[in-house]
């Protein structure tokens, strides 16, 4: 296998197909899975035109991959964007699919990282800024996942917890920004709940359906976002509130505690709350505080320092913040937030500006660069 060659003309291959019509990003992933085959298969079956096998093979797999998202879309466009309370439909093969890309014999990182890319339809991108890491590390990782399971027979599906957490990380991709694929989310952990009886699965499924309640209070008109404090509570769902409420309770009382019931009970604090100002953030802390037990993860820890600032006060919030890694995502917005509470406005419009410049989408940038505004604005003689 001569590596240097493959190095040499993977710019070239990648050039033709975008000059064929493929978009950087959608190339950039054919041309990576063309280099996974050429790896397994040129040793034993080396090509007369290294350049020309390259470029069939990537062109096959983009278009593999385009036929692919035609078909999701598809799935999506059946269902409606507000996916509604009452029984499953019947399980199409997605399902499985989740399942089949969760093999054994990958790590649960790799498979995740691999279902999100094939069958969930997101971008490395998207998948690396899920796991806080470099797109780079990412692409090497769903790399070695497909040349792992190159050749396996895949008569061997993968376990409950990997499917969930794949599920989890498509809700809340498509909770910041895709609507659709928010809701295949949930039409997929619907599926999954009505066919195992897990009290994870139906917490994921009640955290879901609190979460997606808020959608159209989310953004004002104009597609800003709307902070949670300040949403119109009259244009919440209250049947998807209840269902979700009605499936946490039946899956806390099995007391088999795990991190998407105790998630699922932070958003129905937040839902079971006629005003902002009477949320019960006291209660909230504690469970964030099980949260942080179950998971050891920081940015539990950065969302708990906001509950800690508001049932204790920004001081105590700044003082929960000071132990964590300011290079966390939305570190710099919380921080800002917490200190506006505590009056130092020059301080919290800095934060703003920074947390504005790190933001993952454009509707986060625009919001928190107003905020900063607005505090400048207030700051003027």
């Amino acid at each position: 296998m001569d590596e240097a060659l493959l190095r040499s003309l993977t710019p070239r291959v990648l050039g033709i197909l975008v000059r064929r019509g493929a978009d950087f990003a959608a190339a950039e992933d054919a041309v990576q899975d063309a280099l996974v085959e050429a790896i397994r298969v040129w040793p034993a079956d080396p090509p007369r035109d290294a350049k020309g096998w390259l470029v069939t093979v990537a062109w096959r797999k983009f278009l593999d991959q385009a036929r692919a998202d035609t078909a999701r879309r598809r799935r999506e466009d059946l269902h409606d964007e507000q996916p509604g309370p009452g029984p499953a439909p019947a399980v199409d093969d997605t399902l499985q699919l989740y399942f089949l890309c969760a093999h054994p014999s990958l790590t649960p990182a790799s498979a995740i990282a691999l279902t999100l890319r094939a069958v969930g339809g997101l971008t490395t991108r998207q998948i690396a800024q899920a796991y806080l890491v470099p797109e780079a590390t990412m692409a090497q990782r769903i790399s070695r996942a497909k040349r792992t399971i190159s050749g396996v027979r895949f008569d061997q599906p993968g376990d409950v917890a990997t499917v969930v957490r794949v599920l989890y990380l498509v809700f809340n991709e498509g909770y910041s920004g895709d609507v659709d694929l928010a809701a295949e989310a949930i039409r997929l952990t619907r599926q999954l709940a009505a066919r195992i009886d897990h009290p994870e699965v139906a917490g994921l499924l009640a955290l879901m359906l609190l979460h997606h309640a808020r959608r159209a209070a989310r953004t004002a008109p104009d597609g800003s976002l709307v902070p949670l404090a300040e949403q119109d509570r009259s244009r919440w769902d209250t049947g998807l509130i209840a269902e979700g409420i009605r499936i946490l309770q039946a899956a806390l009382a099995r007391d088999r505690l795990g991190e998407f019931q105790a998630q699922a009970a932070i958003a129905a604090l937040h839902a079971d709350a006629p005003t902002a100002e009477e949320t019960d953030w006291v209660q909230i802390v504690e469970w964030y505080d099980e949260l942080a037990r179950l998971t050891d993860s920081p940015v539990v820890r950065l969302n708990r320092a906001v509950a800690v600032g508001e049932a204790d006060g920004p001081r105590a919030g700044l003082t929960a913040l000071a132990g964590l890694d300011a290079s966390l995502p939305r570190h710099a917005a919380v921080a800002a937030y917490l200190h506006e509470r505590d009056g130092d406005l020059a301080t919290a419009a800095r934060l703003y500006a920074e947390a504005a410049h790190k933001a993952p989408n454009l509707a986060e940038r625009d919001h928190l660069t107003r905020q900063a505004a607005r505090l400048n604005a207030r700051r003027r003689p």
